[in-house]
């Protein structure tokens, strides 16, 4: 069984999941291709100066790419590789953290089409921080709304950049 048909109770370490869905006016295929862009992403989080710093830094990922990311959170600066584990295009791709701050960070990308042309974007994210009890206190404090805060400013701007594309 893959990663990512795991439920978050077969991690080895207690999880998080977020879980949030953003309507996009676009085809899945341009929602899911967009998705991909480092730039998008880099643009997105524009707000924690983040940047692909190694593997992939430009351009769209595909399956078994990584890229390392250096962004400003919580006021201090933090590295973190990621793979993409699965992709089945326009559909579901998968990134999951291969080294970095998190003791599990595994995020789904799913992709479906809705009413009037428009996509579903849901994204299933399982999470864990390091450091144990310490961890599951930073979770329950700030940490699940934090990460859901910057998933959904990610999406909108992933909204944005393909309303401008256009249908396709």
């Amino acid at each position: 069984m893959s990663r990512a048909e795991r439920s978050p109770a077969a991690y080895a370490d207690p999880v998080r999941r977020i879980d949030l869905t953003t309507e996009i006016s676009a085809s899945p295929a341009l929602v899911f291709d967009t998705s991909l862009r480092v730039e998008v992403h880099t643009a997105s989080m524009a707000g924690s100066r983040e940047r692909a710093i190694g593997g992939v830094t430009s351009g769209a990922l595909s399956l078994g790419d990584e890229v390392t990311w250096q962004a400003r959170h919580l006021g201090r600066q933090w590295r973190m590789t990621s793979r993409i584990t699965a992709l089945d295009r326009p559909t579901y791709f998968v990134d999951e953290q291969v080294a970095g701050p998190f003791a599990t960070w595994h995020h789904e990308h799913h992709f479906v089409s809705a009413p009037g042309g428009r996509t579903a974007m849901r994204d299933v994210i399982d999470f864990a921080a390091p450091h144990g009890l310490l961890g599951r206190f930073a979770e329950n404090a700030f940490l699940e709304r934090y990460m859901a805060r910057l998933i959904a400013i990610r999406n909108r701007h992933l909204a944005a950049v393909c309303t401008r594309i256009g249908p396709q």
